[in-house]
């Protein structure tokens, strides 16, 4: 006996949720401890932390803003997963929804850059480009899941459509 629908979308939700959960704390470890040690090399992180805040900008806000950022993303990954189950939505709605959650992560990583890779990039005069290996995989992700979309969508009409003419 196969799966049915109903627990494909479950694995569905879940599966999206966890990934998203996961996409939004390597966000955060990338922005508050690997991208900053990669921006200046040779310093401990702590140090990095203490450089910043000596020139009057607060490494608290940072932080804080960098967690609100992952932190949305991590709210709306459950509520896909709880409305998508809770509403029975199809298989194809979570998956897209999730993708699409993974897709403008791209945009949060891109924002919570402007926190404390900013305020690095003033202290010790290195630029704000992203520096650590994990924004690189955040973006790859990211466009991943965009591409992805589409192919849910066309993959959906085609068995649409095959279950359609097969019906009729």
């Amino acid at each position: 006996m196969g799966w049915t629908r109903t627990a494909w979308t479950r694995v569905t939700a879940v599966g999206g949720m966890v990934l998203v959960i996961g996409y939004a704390a390597l966000l955060a470890v990338h922005a508050l401890v690997l991208d900053p040690l990669a921006a200046v090399p040779g310093r401990s992180l702590r140090s990095i932390y203490a450089g910043v805040d000596a020139i009057g900008l607060s490494t608290t806000q940072d932080v804080v803003g960098v967690l609100v950022s992952a932190g949305t993303g991590v709210a709306m990954a459950v509520g896909v997963a709880v409305v998508g189950l809770r509403q029975r939505m199809p298989l194809p709605v979570v998956a897209v929804c999730h993708l699409a959650l993974l897709a403008f992560g791209a945009a949060a990583v891109f924002q919570s850059g402007f926190f404390l890779g900013m305020d690095v990039a003033d202290a010790f005069g290195v630029s704000g480009a992203v520096h650590a290996w994990s924004g690189q995989v955040l973006f790859t992700v990211s466009m991943v899941a965009l591409a992805g979309i589409p192919v849910v969508l066309v993959a959906t009409a085609v068995r649409t459509a095959r279950g359609s003419r097969t019906a009729g």
